[in-house]
């Protein structure tokens, strides 16, 4: 007999969301690796809000949402906001119950800027590495730095003299003008620079990522946003190295850039051997390193760093940015990178 298709909608639902995710699921490793770095943060999250006073939403669920964002590559929060409604699975992982409201899209913007005061991506991007090297998949000695360019949420027609008005639009036609980062500025993001990556390659306005890898699985041990300039490459890698703390025979691989004076006196500075790619000519490091075995194995190791901002650029989001300033390009670009271990973390454990 042919069925029916039943007009009425069922007033209950006997399933839960947990019954509904099946057990061999990827996205339940990620939630145990979230609510274990969550549970680190209990403490701070306490000091974040006042004692009285109507509940807030509680920051675990925003930053389980905007970790799923990430993951998902959602462009923007009004998506986010709707397939948090929508999607059992989404609800399941945030936290919210199968009847629960979701929240509205500006709930995301003023909350992120409180968890940047309180600096929750450089604390649950702690947390996640702390069980990366609890786990051993984490190397505490062998590292590779590069940087990439993170075009700005800008256009070159925003790109305009200092002392001109937002009013002037002098800026929508620029051809033929000589402009240079020491007279314009961009009036929608000021923290963004015009650079240009090659020679014959167009101009853009952009900020410089930088990252530290280890060398073992490839996951990310630090992170830093500057202004786009060749020497902030080699400025960054060394903030970056410096706070990771001095170990006997540590090594940092890194491309060809990173062949100056500066990088490499700086690398030996902190007692740490650089493993650079040598320039054909005028090179600062010496046969006496390229001869190793060690040498050779930093060198293939390296490459993997380029995963790293592959992912990032294609599923995180951070090939065209969404957010204007300094400060919360580096927010997102930490928390990122945190998005990208946990994944990676995911396959190791698997």
């Amino acid at each position: 007999m042919r069925g029916e298709i039943s007009p009425q909608d069922v007033l209950f639902s006997y399933r839960t969301l947990e019954s509904r995710i099946p057990a061999d699921h990827p996205i339940r490793k990620v939630r145990k690796v979230v609510d274990q770095a969550l549970i680190e943060l209990a403490a701070t999250f306490d000091d974040m809000y006042s004692s009285v006073g109507r509940p807030s939403i509680p920051p675990e669920q925003l930053i389980r949402a905007m970790l799923l964002q990430v993951l998902f590559t959602i462009r923007s929060e009004r998506q986010l906001v709707e397939r948090l409604d929508y999607d059992l699975m989404f609800r399941w992982f945030v936290g919210l119950g199968m009847d629960d409201m979701v929240w509205n899209h500006s709930t995301f913007s003023k909350n992120r800027d409180r968890l940047m005061v309180h600096e929750i991506d450089a604390l649950f991007f702690d947390a996640i590495k702390k069980q990366a090297y609890a786990k051993k998949l984490m190397s505490r000695e062998h590292f590779s730095v590069d940087g990439t360019l993170l075009e700005a949420c800008a256009s070159m027609k925003s790109f305009r003299p200092k002392d001109s008005s937002d009013d002037d639009d002098s800026g929508d036609d620029f051809h033929g003008q000589t402009r240079s980062n020491k007279t314009h500025e961009s009036k929608t993001d000021p923290d963004a620079k015009q650079f240009r990556k090659s020679k014959g390659k167009e101009s853009k306005l952009c900020h410089m990522g930088h990252i530290v890898t280890e060398n073992r699985n490839g996951l990310i041990v630090g992170t830093e946003v500057t202004e786009a300039g060749t020497s902030k490459e080699w400025d960054a890698g060394i903030n970056i190295l410096a706070q990771l703390g001095t170990r006997p025979g540590m090594t940092v691989g890194a491309d060809k850039g990173y062949d100056t004076g500066e990088f490499v006196q700086g690398c030996r500075a902190l007692k740490i051997t650089p493993h650079v790619a040598a320039k054909s000519s005028r090179s600062q490091i010496d046969k006496r390193t390229t001869g190793t075995t060690g040498y050779q194995i930093s060198q293939i190791k390296r490459k993997q760093i380029e995963e790293c901002f592959g992912w990032m650029k294609d599923i995180g989001l951070m090939r065209k940015l969404r957010h204007c300033g300094r400060d919360k390009v580096s927010w997102i670009f930490r928390f990122t990178a945190a998005a990208y271990n946990i994944t990676r973390m995911k396959r190791l454990m698997a």
